[in-house]
């Protein structure tokens, strides 16, 4: 995984990051006010050699002490210093339990000792540090005195009294936060991974990628708006939305160049991505650059686009296919372009057999021979067969992705089921990403004012908006229709 995938991955799991790390912040400072404050006195003792003497033999006194410091740093927390301390100051415990309360070290190449006492009272540290240092003066005054009676030759003196300290050394609510931010923030990274590794969930571009080498054509997103009105002619003709669906128009004619059919299906891996409202959007955008579209609803089983267009569905597709009518009777003409739509007609029973039958390709062939292009709004691939019999048909696939709307292994098997059956895929439409987040596609691009519009764009503008597609200006008479005849290629609109 690269960096970007690694702050995309945070940035999915954000929450899960915030909420551990303010759990750890959280333990922290609970653990900091759960424990009960403790105070550290210190206390520090120099050790010297008794007499005088040349430089040479104080200079031997000096490295001699500063050898016994070491073993005098060990005595500290033994019974004979502090046994007397405990019996002086009248604590109630044994020499065994003080010694866990005492610390003794000393600097490297110095005589001086550091006495340390931890205690819950401030003054009784200092006491028992005060104690513990004069104890271990007499210890070593008794253990280094010769057994042939004199004065011992190394003498202790506490140059740093005990004084009782003022704030506590324990807990350090600082560190306490510092820790528990740290290991909340680490869990969290942890728990956002571990999702990341087990969502299999198709988010956005970044998966796509990772299953198939298809360039993905188009990108569009999701609003509350596009949700009621999903038509592109119900959409601001210079909003996001609109641009989307001119970009996938211009990407698409890019992809299918080389395509010796001017057939494109459009389809999914499951139904509810999307694959209805694109191939109207898309069909319509193509009839508003100027060509001759055809539309045609090859969803036999869940037809949606006489739904959207608002036209009548009851003879369509499946009326030519079984020689009840022909297809000029049957085409529907659309808004104030070149857009006609061929609905699917009553659903029948064997939705398959008739999209793979000879009549059906003769049909595509006659509308190929007419129409710029014919954009084919075909089922899903997953739950039936009928797109995977239409991809052996046409120039070229369009697969729509609904973000969030499918698990990754789905679109595996889709573009193997296409790949199976030899279909040609120009490209994948990314469908429903969010407007905000770290899957987010959106631009604005600012529109002219009224005043910066020259008076001949702006009434060619009036003309566009007089002319914009609905549902109603969209319905025409039956016999308003256009002859679909082998060998018809002019892109004219007859009627």
């Amino acid at each position: 995984m690269a960096v970007h995938d690694y702050l995309l991955m945070v940035r999915r799991n954000w929450l899960i990051v915030v909420a551990c790390t303010l759990i750890g912040l959280s333990a922290g400072g609970a653990a900091s006010l759960l424990v009960k404050p403790s105070y550290t006195a210190e206390t520090q003792l120099f050790v010297a050699i008794q007499g005088a003497g040349s430089v040479q033999e104080l200079q031997q006194g000096n490295t001699f002490s500063q050898a016994r410091v070491q073993s005098y740093v060990k005595t500290v927390v033994a019974p004979i210093v502090l046994q007397p301390t405990i019996d002086k100051l009248g604590l109630p415990m044994s020499a065994e339990e003080l010694a866990t309360k005492v610390k003794a070290s000393t600097d490297l190449n110095t005589v001086l000792i550091n006495i340390a006492v931890t205690d819950n009272s401030p003054v009784q540290a200092a006491a028992i540090a005060q104690g513990v240092a004069d104890s271990l003066v007499q210890a070593v005054d008794s253990l280094e005195k010769p057994k042939s009676g004199g004065t011992s030759p190394v003498g202790l003196s506490v140059i740093t009294p005990a004084t009782a300290p003022t704030s506590p050394s324990a807990p350090n609510t600082r560190l306490n936060l510092m820790v528990g931010f740290v290991a909340g923030f680490a869990l969290g990274l942890g728990g956002a991974a571990l999702r990341s590794a087990v969502d299999r969930q198709l988010r956005g571009e970044s998966e796509v990628r990772r299953i198939t080498d298809a360039p993905v054509l188009g990108r569009i997103s999701y609003s509350q708006e596009a949700a009621k009105n999903p038509l592109l002619t119900e959409a601001s003709m210079q909003g996001p939305r609109a641009e989307s669906y001119r970009q996938l128009r211009t990407n698409l004619q890019f992809a299918s160049v080389s395509a010796v059919s001017r057939t494109i299906a459009v389809t999914s891996s499951m139904p509810g991505e999307g694959k209805s409202t694109t191939a109207a959007n898309l069909a319509i955008a193509l009839a508003q650059s100027g060509q001759s579209v055809c539309l045609v609803d090859a969803d036999l089983r869940r037809p949606m686009v006489s739904e959207y267009l608002g036209l009548e569905r009851n003879a369509g597709l499946t009326t030519t296919l079984v020689g009840d009518a022909d297809v000029n009777d049957l085409l529907q003409p659309w808004g104030d372009g070149g857009l006609y739509v061929l609905t699917s007609g009553q659903i029948p029973p064997n939705p398959s057999e008739l999209l793979g039958s000879d009549e059906m390709k003769q049909l595509l062939i006659r509308l190929e021979q007419v129409f710029d292009a014919v954009i084919i709004d075909a089922p899903p691939l997953l739950p039936v067969t009928d797109a995977s019999v239409l991809a052996q048909q046409v120039g070229g696939v369009l697969v729509v992705v609904g973000s969030r709307k499918i698990k990754q292994h789905d679109l595996e098997k889709s573009l193997g089921a296409l790949q199976l059956v030899g279909g040609n895929l120009l490209g994948v439409v990314l469908n429903l990403l969010p407007s905000k987040g770290p899957d987010a596609y959106s631009y604005e691009y600012r529109a002219y004012d009224a005043h910066e519009v020259s008076p001949k764009a702006s009434s060619g503008m009036r003309r566009r908006t007089n002319g914009s597609f609905n549902r109603d200006n969209g319905r025409k008479s039956r016999s308003d229709t256009r002859q679909v005849r082998p060998g018809d290629r002019t892109s004219d609109l007859s009627k």
